[in-house]
């Protein structure tokens, strides 16, 4: 993020510490033992569930939620750790109400589902506190698979390899393993540290290397991986931002939003950390809010998500946005950014209003400025730098050499989804366990 004299509007401290610290609290609050079976107790148990065909990586929800109601949490954490090793995590940023909780059929009912992302939070915070790691490694095959990222994708197939006997090299360019659970997801969704703890508790399976400061095509290449390793997984995420295409994005104070959250998600003392007076977000999906809403904790005093089609179109759910508009945020919709205005640094952003129409999206003449002293992109990421690992089109990979499998946000079917991701580097493990075996 950019902090410097030329941004004289960007500074730290804009709120006392108390008040930051209350505003980076856990935002939901976990069940008790009692809540949890309460809430359990409103599950049908559908024989047919819907629930189930909603979750990418098919949790059997009503088998856990009946663990659950029948006061054994630490059994419905295996059962969703077997589908969902990142489950606890998965409980924290899933969008549960566009995914299983939607299908519900109390929420079809009732317009109320039950709250299968909190009992699935309950299951695994319960025997992820006593120590529960319940799965053992096979036999040792003597095989070995490099899996270059250590975000939700590598860290699903590294343990599901581990767990079938085969040993793991992870190489993973920054300094902790985690992905975007570690560096790209709001701070108040995951709090206290949980994504690193949720990596030391998945390494408890064994059989797994992590080497941090490893970058592919800097300091390793695919072709020493495959010399080295009998198979490879790629789960290198996006590493690049679309560009606005806006005369003057360059100034000063414009800055990447997934940079932000990275740089607030590894700050120690938030009060140390600058945010604009007014700031503006251009983007329509979960970075977008993310930004947003902790521009606004941070004590932003307007902050704007501005996007280019309709508001239904937003990939942020609607439970997203309302939570957005809950903390004052502002959203507007059917414009896109032209010019970014000021003297060195950006003062003021131009937008052109916008019709989406059968032809595609059409900039109008009618245009409007918005006051701004801190510009987040939120606008998408591509795959910018992957040397000689596949064919790459449309941003992500889609064709493979022999011996190399991908999965996550990288591949071609990945959503942006922590577990989206797990069902891809699960899947990927099977496949290559098969491929090891002969």
């Amino acid at each position: 993020m950019t902090n410097s004299p030329l941004t004289p509007g960007i500074v730290p401290g804009r709120l006392p510490a108390d008040r930051i610290a209350a505003n980076f609290v856990d935002h939901t609050a976990p069940l008790d033992q009692h809540e949890a079976r309460v809430a359990a107790d409103r599950c049908y148990f559908c024989h047919d569930a819907p629930c189930i065909t909603a979750c990418p990586t098919a949790i059997d929800i009503p088998l856990f939620i009946r663990q659950i109601a029948t006061g054994t949490p630490e059994a419905a954490a295996t059962t969703i750790w077997t589908q969902n090793i990142l489950g606890g995590m998965c409980a924290r940023v899933c969008p549960t109400e566009t995914l299983c909780e939607e299908a519900c059929v109390r929420e079809a009912a009732e317009g109320l589902p039950v709250e299968i992302g909190r009992l699935q939070r309950f299951a695994t915070d319960t025997a992820m506190s006593k120590g529960l790691h319940p799965f053992a490694r096979a036999a040792a095959t003597g095989k070995t698979v490099a899996v270059v990222g250590a975000g939700p994708a590598g860290l699903a197939c590294a343990h599901r390899l581990a767990l079938h006997g085969h040993d793991v090299v992870v190489y993973e360019r920054r300094a902790k393993a985690g992905g975007l659970n570690e560096y790209g997801i709001a701070s108040y969704k995951s709090t206290g540290g949980f994504a690193q703890a949720e990596v030391d508790w998945l390494l408890q399976i064994g059989g797994i290397t992590i080497q941090t400061g490893v970058e592919l095509g800097r300091d390793i290449t695919l072709e020493g991986l495959l010399a080295q390793h009998d198979a490879v997984f790629l789960g290198i995420g996006l590493g690049g931002v679309n560009a606005l295409r806006a005369a003057g994005e360059d100034k000063a104070g414009v800055a990447n939003a997934v940079d932000f959250i990275a740089e607030l998600r590894q700050t120690d003392d938030l009060t140390t950390l600058p945010v604009g007076r007014d700031v503006v977000v251009i983007g329509g999906g979960m970075t977008a809010v993310d930004a947003a809403v902790q521009s606004k904790l941070l004590g932003a005093e307007n902050v704007t998500i501005v996007y280019r089609r309709g508001q239904e179109k937003m990939s942020a759910s609607g439970y997203e946005q309302e939570h957005a508009t809950r903390y004052g945020v502002r959203i507007l919709c059917n414009a896109a950014p032209v010019a970014v205005h000021g003297n060195g640094s950006v003062g003021e952003v131009e937008f052109a209003y916008t019709i989406d129409g059968p032809n595609g999206l059409v900039l109008t003449e009618e245009r409007f400025r918005l006051k701004a002293d801190q510009v987040f992109k939120a606008i998408g990421q591509t795959l910018t730098d992957a040397p000689a690992v596949a064919q790459v089109a449309g941003g992500k990979i889609t064709g493979l050499p022999a011996r190399v499998w991908a999965g996550g946000d990288c591949a071609a079917g990945g959503e942006d989804l922590t577990v989206t991701a797990v069902a891809q580097g699960r899947d990927a493990a099977e496949q290559i366990n098969i491929f090891l075996k002969g």
